[in-house]
């Protein structure tokens, strides 16, 4: 069983869909076995504490450098044993000290259709403003392969949803979590646990054919 380290900074909704889907038993090859935060305050911290799962706070203040955070970041992952790193809505930039510790093992969600609305500015609500207002028909959310480019790694799953005439950032937000990313992530987690992707360049395939969301 791979031990999955998910890295959280909020509310923790993406964290709850995977443990949500480990109570399933959704996850055949691995198990969740640490959450770290890099804010104290993090409702997802008592998700963790609920679900019986250890949590670790990191805070990115601590550290006077992005570069000297990942490398305790890395240490901390590392002593605990992780295997597979998940990103959760961790709003903090690392270098390329985890992807070297990590390569092809660290998996971040980003709600929009990468490449569109993605890199720096887009996170959270702004990727929703941006969409809006670009004015595109569709919408949805990626799981992808971390790398030392942010959001720029090989593409594990995507899933699409449409625009509707009447969405807010807020509205499209929420539709694009529950319809988008709480499927997503569960099965990307699955299958990197699995070893069931295989990177070639910018293409990931998927060992075992096309996976439905």
């Amino acid at each position: 069983m791979k031990n999955i380290a998910v890295l959280v900074s909020g509310g923790g909704t993406n964290l709850q869909a995977l443990i949500d889907a480990q109570a399933r038993g959704e996850f055949l090859c691995g198990e969740i076995g640490m959450v770290v935060s890099s804010n104290p305050e993090a409702y997802a911290l008592e998700r963790a504490k609920q679900a019986s799962i250890p949590g670790y706070i990191l805070p990115r203040k601590n550290w006077p450098s992005s570069q000297a955070y990942t490398r305790a970041l890395v240490s901390l992952l590392q002593e605990m044993g992780a295997d597979v790193v998940v990103l959760a809505g961790f709003m903090v930039i690392l270098t390329e000290e985890i992807v070297q510790a990590y390569p092809n093992k660290i998996l971040n969600i980003h709600p929009a259709l990468i490449p569109s609305f993605c890199g720096k500015g887009a996170y959270g609500l702004h990727v929703h403003e941006q969409a809006l207002a670009y004015g595109v028909k569709v919408t949805g959310a990626t799981v992808h392969l971390v790398t030392a480019e942010p959001d720029g790694g090989p593409i594990v799953l995507q899933k699409a949803i449409d625009v509707l005439p009447w969405d807010t950032p807020e509205s499209l937000q929420r539709r694009v979590m529950e319809e988008c990313e709480w499927k997503l992530l569960p099965k990307a987690v699955d299958l990197l646990c699995r070893d069931n992707l295989k990177v070639n360049g910018r293409t990931v395939e998927i060992i075992g054919g096309r996976v439905i969301v």
